[in-house]
């Protein structure tokens, strides 16, 4: 299950690069500025949460856990609230969509609570 890790943060680290890509080119012409930093909020944090997915799958290979499965998920969900709900904001222009972000903060602040705790019991 750990390797799907992996699979899953290299997986949003393309849909990011992708993001990224499209808030730069695409809607720099059709989007306020304002809209425009808070899609790229939203790219920047779901590459910094997909390359930890990847590090919870490679830690996971050492020495599989019911926490970094958890952190797994927690981080997941934090991608698909906070850079979720910050994309569908940018898009839409509906600010009410930005009272879901900070829930996917929890979800990230959870995600790497549960892999420090994971980390520290998997040294010798």
């Amino acid at each position: 299950m750990m390797r799907w890790w992996i699979v899953v943060g290299a997986v949003n680290a393309f849909l990011s690069v992708a993001a990224g890509a499209f808030g730069a080119h695409a809607l720099k012409a059709r989007l306020p500025q304002d809209l425009q930093v808070i899609f790229e909020t939203g790219a920047r944090y779901h590459m910094y949460h997909a390359l930890a997915l990847v590090a919870v799958g490679l830690l996971g290979t050492v020495r599989p856990s019911a926490l970094l499965e958890s952190s797994g998920w927690a981080m997941l969900a934090g991608i698909v609230l906070f850079s979720g709900s910050l994309y569908a904001l940018a898009l839409s222009g509906v600010r009410v969509l930005g009272a879901i972000t900070p829930l996917g903060g929890l979800g990230f602040l959870v995600g790497w609570a549960l892999l420090a705790v994971a980390a520290w019991r998997t040294s010798p």
